[in-house]
């Protein structure tokens, strides 16, 4: 029996529009090509789309405003 897939579609009113693009060495690209084969990722653009924005969501996540610098909360 085949597992069912749960991928994440573009919703039609947010369509992918705009390209990014990127080179990669050899180097890097034997170590990204072991890591899909190693952790079976088929779909290379989504794993790159989901790695790349979830560093960006944690970086701003880390980087947020705040009313007091961090001296003045930790005391």
């Amino acid at each position: 029996m085949k597992k069912e897939r749960k991928n994440s579609a573009a919703l039609p009113c947010h369509p992918r529009i705009h390209p990014v693009i990127f080179r990669l060495n050899d180097e890097e690209m034997r170590m990204v090509d072991r890591y899909l084969s190693r952790y079976k990722i088929e779909n290379r653009s989504r794993w790159y789309r989901e790695t790349i924005l979830s560093h960006v969501l944690k970086m701003l996540e880390e980087d947020y405003l705040t009313l007091f610098n961090e001296n003045e909360m930790r005391r």
